[in-house]
């Protein structure tokens, strides 16, 4: 009995959004350090990592950036406040990056061993997903913690 007590307790409480979130938030800088562990070893299996890395993670953002606007819509009726604006601007960012990421690896398999401008592109564009998904975090960490001390109020 114990045990459908707590799956009743999950599908009552369970939210999207902070479960997609924390999923790319966790899994991009992981890429990101298996991509700096590549190179100076030029091992084959850190940067294939990456890209499974990368690949995985691109599979949450839709539903992170689905969940994060239906929440919006619902908790804070779609407000034009500068911190969900930030969060789509962010968001699109992270998308795109990791779809242009995807994209050069999947075309050019050796891109990390070709060099050239298709090289520092695939390079950079990762490296472009860190700092996007620190500071949406950290937004969406400003958006949690204002409900928890209102709430506490």
């Amino acid at each position: 009995m114990p045990f459908f007590k707590f799956i009743k307790e999950i599908k009552q409480s369970f939210m999207l959004h902070p479960v997609a979130a924390h999923f790319s938030n966790g899994v991009i800088p992981v890429a990101v350090l298996y991509l700096v562990l590549f190179f100076p070893t030029g091992n084959p299996f850190f940067e294939h990592t990456v890209v499974h890395l990368l690949l995985v993670s691109l599979l949450a953002v839709p539903f992170s950036f689905y969940s994060g606007i239906r929440d919006w819509k619902a908790k804070y009726k779609g407000a034009k406040a500068p911190v969900f604006q930030t969060k789509i601007r962010l968001s699109i960012l992270l998308l795109v990056a990791g779809i242009l990421a995807a994209a050069i690896r999947l075309a050019v398999p050796d891109v990390m061993h070709e060099g050239g401008l298709l090289f520092w592109l695939y390079v950079a564009t990762l490296l472009v997903m860190l700092p996007t998904v620190v500071l949406l975090g950290h937004h969406g960490g400003k958006l949690a913690a204002g409900q928890r001390s209102e709430r506490f109020r």
